[in-house]
């Protein structure tokens, strides 16, 4: 009777432990890892990577006030830009001034603006004093050589284009034009649209200086409305601000047209940038992702070239 009672009490230990080890065999769910927040920005050493913000907060989520300034090209597509995202963000205002693209790297590096625009690459000196600046490219821009209504001229080299501007060629019958002396017609020193038209045109072989007599204007809607009304005038034009009240110029028999920027054959274009000093802020973050949406890159369309 005793062995009897052993070998119950057995059993019921062999049971229990077979209970508990079952229970230990059971998995436990494992929590799906979360996603990485997406990176927002880029160092601007790093000039050809455009940064693509994350999405932006709900309409309603959004309040509050973005400042922006610099560059006079990138000012119109901005606040063309500005009012598209307000329409739908009415609790957060956008402000936008000029001033030039060096206007626009100094005041996001020295923090007196959200977000700087420059129609230029950053200069290697600006990194060294803001060495936090992200880059942001939001459009490619072609910058065309305009003339006075008055002049026609057949197509020039960038070779031609830089020793009219250095005062080298002094009278458009050396190129193919009217027998006048030439006006030049330039952007004021800052200029973004100045430093990718020195960089692109005047330093192409032997690297020459913008002509001292040059007159020099403060905005392409001033280059505009001085060259279409000066006699043998000649300047330059960035893309969006082109319209019938200049004469534009082939170069390499090759027309200024958004579509050969595209496909490689018109050589004289720059990036837009937007530029933040560091990460960008919630508001500005959100503004830089629209801008680089298909909605975004739709407004970008209409007169610039999209960075897709």
């Amino acid at each position: 009777m005793r062995r009897y009672w052993i070998f119950a009490l057995l059993a019921v230990v062999a049971l229990v432990a077979v209970g508990c080890g079952q229970q230990q065999a059971e998995p436990t769910a494992t929590p799906a890892p979360q996603a990485a927040a997406p990176t927002a920005t880029t160092k601007a050493a790093e000039p050809t990577a455009t940064p693509k913000p994350a999405e932006p907060a709900a309409p309603s989520d959004l309040s509050g006030q973005v400042q922006l300034a610099g560059s006079t090209t990138v000012q119109p597509l901005a606040e063309v830009l500005a009012e598209a995202y307000m329409a739908q963000n009415p609790n957060v205002k956008i402000e936008i001034q000029g001033g030039g693209s060096s206007v626009g790297v100094t005041s996001v590096g020295e923090g007196t603006v959200d977000i700087g625009n420059a129609s230029r690459a950053v200069k290697s000196s600006e990194l060294e004093k803001f060495p936090n600046l992200q880059v942001f490219t939001i459009a490619y821009d072609g910058i065309a050589i305009v003339t006075n209504p008055g002049v026609e001229l057949p197509s020039l080299t960038v070779e031609q284009v830089r020793d009219i501007f250095s005062g080298d060629i002094t009278n458009f019958s050396e190129v193919g034009g009217p027998d006048a002396t030439i006006v030049v017609v330039s952007r004021e020193e800052g200029s973004g649209t100045r430093a990718a038209f020195e960089e692109l045109v005047m330093a192409v072989g032997e690297e020459k200086a913008i002509f001292e007599k040059a007159l020099l204007q403060q905005s392409n809607g001033q280059v505009r409305t001085t060259v279409a009304s000066t006699p043998n005038s000649i300047g330059y034009l960035s893309f969006g601000f082109l319209d019938e009240s200049v004469n534009t110029v082939s170069i390499n028999d090759v027309e200024p047209t958004v579509a050969n920027v595209k496909n490689g054959s018109y050589p004289i274009y720059r990036p837009l940038n937007m530029l933040t000093n560091g990460a960008p802020n919630e508001l500005s973050e959100a503004f830089l992702a629209y801008i680089l949406s298909p909605l975004g890159q739709e407004i970008v369309a209409e007169d610039y070239i999209t960075v897709q």
